[in-house]
């Protein structure tokens, strides 16, 4: 029998407060509607496929957005980031530390949208590694990623990240008028150290070129990592 791990001591992790993050490549910001609302805007502008999974948007004005995330930033219970270009300082995206249980070390990334300039870029993957880095530094144990089980490149980017897959909620939400059934991902404290050196491996600046282009993917660092795949992704 598997000896169970005492956690008699166990005192919980610290809830997020917005603090910035920074990285080679992208810096995050607590969301302000003041600061990034305008810019964010323009960014998502004639791209409303980006919200089709997404519970709130599109915005059909930037005073909209604006409304949007002046309520969000200030939600119980998220911690909005707005994902910007470490060099310029631009808001090109967002991402939310949510649904977080610091009692339980518990916390989930969502609410991910990146405008088109922001998306397949190194920024991209650095945002939720910074964010991940975050929260295991912080004392949580478990973290999180759902996604609408339609949503594939979601799936995909879990993976891609080195979640580990963990089936299918069924009938889960009903989310603008329609069934989502959804995929769940996490990684653990235990998985971390492994993924955080491959995180590392795939951020050194000797993988770039100098464009900026990857030489070693990160699926290929994160996969022998992963305790289990999503069986409806034949590749990543």
């Amino acid at each position: 029998m598997q000896k169970m791990e005492d956690f008699s001591a166990w005192n919980g992790a610290e809830p997020p407060v917005g603090e910035t993050l920074t990285g080679r490549f992208a810096r995050l910001e607590k969301l302000s509607a003041d600061r990034h609302g305008a810019t964010l805007f323009e960014a998502f502008a004639g791209h409303d496929p980006l919200w089709e999974f997404i519970g709130w948007g599109p915005f059909p004005t930037a005073q909209d957005f604006h409304t949007w995330a002046t309520a969000y930033s200030a939600t119980p219970g998220f911690c909005y980031y707005a994902i910007c270009d470490a060099q310029t300082g631009a808001p090109k995206g967002q991402a939310a530390l949510m649904r977080m249980k610091p009692a339980q070390g518990v916390i989930e990334v969502g609410g991910i949208t990146y405008a088109p300039t922001l998306q397949r870029q190194p920024a991209a993957t650095e945002a939720m590694i910074l964010l991940m880095r975050w929260a295991f530094a912080h004392g949580y144990r478990r973290y999180e990623w759902k996604c609408d089980a339609r949503n594939l490149p979601s799936r995909r980017a879990a993976q891609r990240l080195g979640f580990s897959y963990e089936g299918i909620f069924r009938q889960h939400m009903v989310v603008k008028g329609k069934n989502r059934d959804t995929a769940w991902f996490a990684i653990t404290d235990k998985d971390w150290p492994r993924l955080n050196e491959a995180y590392e491996a795939w951020l050194s600046p000797t993988n770039f070129d100098e464009r900026d282009h990857q030489k070693t993917s990160l699926s290929t660092l994160t996969a022998p990592i992963r305790v289990t795949s999503d069986p409806a992704l034949t590749a990543i």
